[in-house]
């Protein structure tokens, strides 16, 4: 008798989705665009653009390491609501034409909420996926922030040349409200008694406390990944301007999108069917060629379609070690595993190009992305060692926690 799948499109799936997506939207957003309007409003220099950005990343790291602690016992819905309604007024603050040292206290604020805000999400759609359509529910719910990431710059570019940042602002603080009142709306199911944390766990303050051991060893694979990646977020317009390739440059994201968007429905479903080896392996290749292919760049097939292989490559290996993490972790301990994967993502993102920033004075970006793209295929050695190996003996402690 052939059994049916549970269903995965349900009406709070679709609305965690939305809520992720536009905080993500408005994250991207204003990181092409604030560290012009620093310099633009407070002649700011290039290194104090460089923190109104990247403060909002430490902000974020900081509100994911606490709130992994703290979502089971204060409810789970409870804290995407405190997040969404911090996140929303932490955006009233940028109408304060305070001075910079403001502007960056409000950057930090903004990124703590959005760290208590998408860690929430991230858990609540862990919860309400079936657990035997994790990886794919994973794969579709990360396809909001990768829509996100070619919107979100794209929209940001486009209105920073055709209007103001005080209508900008106001942009971002209308999604924001209406982001708040869409994550009223998700109902999120009781998690089972016998699946809470205990009165001793909760007391006992340790590095399982804040983080989730089992979800690290993917972490770091994360973390090493979203490195690389992070020369590509941020250096690629500095790049095409290097390469006279500025015009295509602003195609990249739109095509990476695509590339993942095209490819998630098929690699989600292959890490439920065959495992996340499947995905991971090719992952390293994919995203290691896409690195060399945009270090020898001379015109805008060659750039966009480097764009495509680093999508499919890292954009699939994403959603796959959040997939990971999630299924390693008991249930109760889903929030900790979030707040893990994205507490090294974020470092990855956030403090790879303040890293590379020193290199690339003495490599050159063409360099820089051919020594990164042979780093990307090697790290296949850390995987094997760290979780490829142990694939097997996961799904079948999976299988048999399942049970």
């Amino acid at each position: 008798m052939q059994q049916t799948q549970p269903k995965l499109w349900t009406k709070d799936f679709i609305i965690v989705s939305s809520v992720n997506f536009f905080l993500t939207l408005i994250f991207y957003l204003l990181m092409v665009t604030i560290a012009v309007y620093a310099v633009d409003e407070y002649t700011a220099t290039t290194s104090q653009a460089g923190l109104v950005t990247g403060i909002f990343i430490i902000g974020t790291l900081i509100g994911r390491l606490f709130i992994g602690r703290m979502i089971d016992t204060i409810g789970r819905k409870r804290m995407l609501i405190i997040g969404l309604i911090f996140f929303t007024l932490t955006t009233l603050l940028y109408f304060a034409d305070l001075g910079i040292t403001f502007l960056l206290f409000t950057r930090f604020l903004h990124g703590i909420s959005l760290g208590i805000a998408s860690t929430a999400s991230g858990t609540i759609v862990a919860q309400i996926i079936p657990a035997q359509r994790k990886g794919e529910g994973i794969g579709y719910f990360s396809m909001s922030t990768t829509l996100a990431t070619a919107f979100g710059p794209f929209i940001g570019l486009f209105m920073s040349q055709h209007t103001n940042f005080q209508i900008i602002f106001l942009f971002c603080l209308i999604l924001g409200v209406l982001n708040l009142i869409t994550g009223f709306l998700v109902k999120v199911p009781p998690l089972e008694p016998s699946t809470t944390s205990t009165k001793s766990e909760e007391k006992t303050m340790k590095l399982s406390s804040f983080v989730e051991p089992k979800a690290l060893p993917i972490a770091l694979i994360t973390l090493v990944i979203s490195f690389y990646y992070s020369s590509v977020l941020s250096f690629i317009n500095f790049y095409a301007m290097e390469v006279n390739l500025v015009e295509a440059a602003s195609l990249f994201f739109i095509v990476y999108s695509i590339a993942v968007l095209i490819s998630r429905p098929f690699t989600g479903r292959l890490i439920d069917l065959k495992g996340a080896n499947y995905v991971m392996y090719p992952g390293f290749f994919l995203l290691g060629a896409g690195l060399l292919l945009l270090s020898s760049a001379t015109n805008s097939l060659t750039l966009l379609s480097a764009g495509a292989l680093i999508g499919l490559g890292f954009g699939n290996m994403q959603s796959c070690s959040q997939a990971i993490a999630v299924k390693l972790t008991p249930p109760h301990r889903m929030g900790l595993a979030t707040s893990t994967f994205f507490i090294f993502l974020d470092a990855g993102l956030g403090f790879g190009p303040y890293i590379l920033g020193f290199i690339i004075p003495l490599t050159g970006y063409s360099t820089l992305y051919v020594i990164l793209g042979i780093l990307s295929i090697a790290t296949v050695i850390l995987y094997f060692f760290l979780y490829g190996r142990k694939e097997r003996e996961a799904k079948a402690n999976m299988k048999t926690s399942s049970i």
